[in-house]
């Protein structure tokens, strides 16, 4: 009767947990469709396996401090080049048994991962704070200091309060052990979590402020600098959330 599955029958079994028994049958069919098709899964085992390796990796620097039983967050950011609106920092507290393969650096993730990923973190998150710095801060502060406000408030407002924190490229002022990590977000999976979660709020604001300042595209651009914007600039002049300071709203101003 097995013989009898049709390629269709197997596709679906291999989409599920086919068992080595069966995996066995299949290896010993003679049909070219069914061959592919165990190719194809044995090779989707492999990426998945792989993707899990790289993941566990991923937490060596937590599993350091977990060890000496310390509370970890990763801290990123997101927002220092767009032309408009704030610079968001996300502090993010994972748990040890944390398994969302896919949580990586935000910038290699599709739009719809991202989205998917954002919820599962922050349903199994043990914390996560956000941090926002307004444009108007921006200009005052400068875009590095107001980066580092931010962050600071992300650590702020966790519900739980870290004793080490991980930090991509910068330094904060707080007392708590800072590691600065180059490119953090691809080394650490609590770093790579606060690069999702800064990410997707931030999306989620410009969309709003799309609404409110049609024109410029703020829902695909994000605030960047894209010709969109530029010519949103152009026709509408500059919004109360472009910063003044920024090249090159600076010349929209003065004409």
């Amino acid at each position: 009767m097995e013989n009898k599955q049709t390629i269709r029958d197997i596709k679906s079994l291999l989409r599920q947990a086919p068992s080595e028994a069966q995996l066995d049958r299949f290896k010993n069919d003679s049909r070219k469709g069914v061959q592919q098709l165990l190719e194809k899964f044995y090779r989707c085992q492999l990426k998945q396996k792989q993707q899990q390796e790289r993941f566990d990796e991923r937490f060596k620097y937590e599993r350091t401090f977990w060890e000496e039983n310390k509370i970890v967050a990763g801290i990123d950011e997101v927002g220092r080049g767009p032309l408009a609106g704030p610079v968001v920092a996300a502090a993010v507290i994972l748990p040890p048994d944390f398994a969302v393969y896919q949580v990586n650096d935000s910038k290699q993730l599709s739009h719809k991962l991202r989205e998917s990923l954002y919820s599962q973190i922050l349903l199994q998150a043990q914390a996560v704070g956000i941090g926002v710095v307004d444009n108007t801060k921006i200009d005052r502060l400068n875009i590095y200091q107001a980066t580092r406000v931010a962050m600071k408030q992300a650590v702020n407002n966790l519900s739980i309060k870290p004793q080490q924190l991980i930090i991509d490229a910068m330094q904060i002022d707080s007392p708590i052990s800072q590691l600065e990590l180059i490119k953090a977000d691809a080394q650490s999976n609590s770093v790579a979590a606060a690069s999702i979660v800064a990410k997707v709020w931030r999306d989620h604001l410009m969309e709003f402020y799309d609404q409110i300042y049609p024109g410029y595209s703020f829902s695909a651009n994000a605030g960047y600098g894209t010709a969109a914007h530029l010519l949103g600039l152009k026709e509408h002049g500059v919004t109360p959330i472009h910063r003044q300071t920024f090249a090159p709203v600076t010349s929209f101003l003065k004409s």
